[in-house]
């Protein structure tokens, strides 16, 4: 396994999804977890822990709190409330485009993957990898294969070893990503998809309802 990768791991399905991947195809290095004031945030690093532990891949968290302080999102705001329930609908274009909107944050994946590349460059690995999936990037443009793409582009500018990008989900749905991590025996009682973090997931938002 000589190519080396850095992971962004929330903890959710398809960024745990990727990690177990990754650590089958490749070298990986280090995995990113984000604090940017999500109300998740203590669940997905607290889970994005333990995956690293059973793994031996070594784990960083990220603080970003300037990111919630310029976005309204329901994701960081406690004055916006995440869609639950029968807000949500995730067979409906229109209504998953309005859910969206709700919970989106400031160019969080551009950031995101930035930060990755930064890493991946002074470590000198080959690839950072995100948890995108093709049912998401419907309504969510920065999960799309097309933003991946011209991600890294950028980096063959911005980075002096040319950091590429891959995901082993971009092109599947969750039930594909899941049987994926069936395969690799990713063990799913320490995968958190919740955008809220109580003691368990909702099971009513858009992420937990996916």
């Amino acid at each position: 396994m000589g190519q080396k990768a850095v992971v962004l791991l929330s903890s959710g399905l398809d960024s745990t999804v990727n990690l177990y991947r990754a650590c089958q195809d490749l070298d990986v290095v280090l995995a990113l977890t984000f604090d940017y004031g999500q109300k998740a945030a203590s669940q997905e690093i607290a889970y994005s822990r333990k995956h690293c532990e059973k793994l031996g891949v070594s784990h960083k968290v990220v603080e970003l709190p300037w990111l919630s302080q310029i976005s309204q999102s329901a994701l960081v705001s406690s004055f916006s409330e995440v869609p639950l329930g029968d807000q949500v609908k995730v067979d409906d274009y229109n209504t998953s485009l309005n859910t969206a909107q709700k919970v989106w944050v400031s160019n969080r994946n551009g950031v995101f993957l930035n930060i990755a590349a930064a890493f991946a460059e002074g470590l000198k690995a080959d690839y950072v990898i995100p948890g995108f999936n093709k049912e998401e990037a419907q309504t969510f443009p920065d999960n799309s294969d097309e933003f991946l793409r011209i991600m890294e582009k950028s980096f063959s500018f911005s980075t002096q070893n040319k950091v590429q990008t891959k995901c082993f989900t971009i092109h599947m749905d969750k039930r594909a990503i899941a049987q994926m991590g069936r395969e690799l025996n990713v063990p799913f009682e320490w995968i958190w998809p919740c955008y809220l973090g109580g003691a368990r997931p909702c099971g009513a938002c858009e992420s937990c309802q996916r």
